[in-house]
């Protein structure tokens, strides 16, 4: 079932952020609402810290599809500071011609000639950091820009006509209501991104809402509210033309992350920086998360010291990332064994309608007894939107009986 890839993604973490919003728990630098002048030789020990991972890591010499500048706020970075990353990487793995280049940008934290400076190194596509469109609820969660800055940066993305345009938003923050939602989705739909995430608020233990906040407690929206936030956000998008390829994304025809795919898809993919993970040779590695003990590691000779992942992992995580994705999974790759496995397990959520089977051509399909019989190439998928509302459920149901 598992063939061992050569990674065709590279995903590149750049730490630095003004301040560190309240939901947040990635790995980050803090470094102020100024600009990173005062930070300079930070930065450039960084940039050099990168450059000398990308150079120690092994190349298959196999041009990379797509590159994602994450954070942090790579916005941050100067266009010339970006291209140094991207020069490194092309010379050490090669770059397609046509490789989508990413990067997340954060509204206030660029301008016209800024943002000219990094489509010509490269970037192609650029996601920005909105969240919410409320004023009010973007002091809640700590955000360093104002509705200003957001309306602004979105100005200048027209402005130099950024071909490939994404917008992030959260749903599920402390104080929002539906009225929230419905606003914040409106605005987006009238600016016309060419693609939009849209996550559900995970109260993460070591953020400052984790500690101050429990789940479905006021002033959070209830259980019913957010599920209602996510029909929302389904209703509305689709309805505006976009496919909902993802529990969490929408994108125009032709506009769906490449990157992202990779994830989601189970396909290997190396990753540069403090906190990043990587997925290669079978192995999935976490650096480390500070500054410090990143630089020391690199020291040591920047060692992957990580087990091969199990068959019963490689499967849990397949089922897991592709069921994620509105086409599902292609069940031809599993033996009899395990789609009797997996049917026996999900068959009380495929009569309750949280789970379909297709064709390949995208039809329902119907199964009377046993996945193992169909006579067709099929697959598996959750429905939407039920069935991605409720896909935890139904994979914990999965793991317990596949682990």
């Amino acid at each position: 079932m598992r063939d061992i890839l050569v990674p065709s993604a590279a995903y590149i973490h750049i730490p630095f952020c003004r301040r560190r919003c309240y939901y947040c728990d990635f790995p980050i630098s803090v470094v102020g609402d100024k600009t990173l002048v005062s930070a300079s030789t930070m930065v450039e020990d960084y940039i050099a810290a990168l450059i000398k991972e990308i150079q120690l890591t092994p190349s298959a010499k196999q041009p990379l599809k797509t590159v994602f500048f994450g954070g942090g706020t790579p916005s941050l970075l100067s266009a010339k500071q970006l291209g140094q990353i991207i020069k490194a990487i092309a010379l050490h793995f090669g770059i397609s011609s046509g490789a989508e280049i990413s990067m997340e940008i954060d509204p206030g934290t660029f301008d016209r000639d800024r943002l000219l400076g990094y489509l010509e190194i490269g970037i192609n596509r650029i996601s920005l950091g909105v969240q919410t469109f409320d004023e009010k609820l973007l002091k809640v969660c700590g955000r360093s820009h104002s509705l200003t800055d957001i309306m602004q940066a979105i100005d200048l993305i027209k402005q130099v006509e950024v071909a490939n345009f994404s917008l992030d938003l959260i749903s599920g923050l402390p104080h929002q209501t539906l009225q929230h939602c419905q606003s914040s989705l409106a605005s987006a739909i009238k600016i016309a991104p060419n693609h939009l995430s849209c996550y559900d608020l995970v109260l993460e233990p070591v953020t400052a809402f984790g500690k101050q906040y429990l789940p479905g407690k006021k002033p959070l929206p209830d259980d019913e509210d957010t599920a209602e936030m996510y029909k929302l956000t389904q209703k509305a998008l689709t309805e505006a033309g976009y496919q909902h390829y993802e529990i969490s994304n929408y994108a125009q025809v032709g506009y769906q992350c490449r990157h992202n795919r990779i994830y989601w898809e189970n396909q290997p993919y190396y990753a540069f920086g403090m906190g990043a993970a990587s997925y290669v040779n079978g192995k999935r590695f976490n650096r480390p998360r500070t500054r410090r003990e990143y630089y020391d590691w690199l020291e040591t000779g920047a060692v992957i010291d990580a087990p091969e992942i199990s068959s019963t992992d490689y499967l849990l995580e397949t089922l897991m990332l592709g069921l994620r994705l509105a086409e599902g999974i292609n069940l031809s790759q599993f033996n009899q064994e395990t789609l009797n496995q997996i049917w026996t397990c999900l068959q009380p959520y495929y009569y309750q309608g949280w789970i379909e089977v297709t064709g390949n051509d995208g039809q329902v399909m119907t199964v009377d007894q046993d996945l193992s019989l169909l006579n067709s190439p099929a697959r598996l998928r959750l429905n939407d939107p039920e069935g991605f509302l409720f896909s935890n459920t139904i994979l914990a149901a999965l793991f317990e009986k596949l682990e």
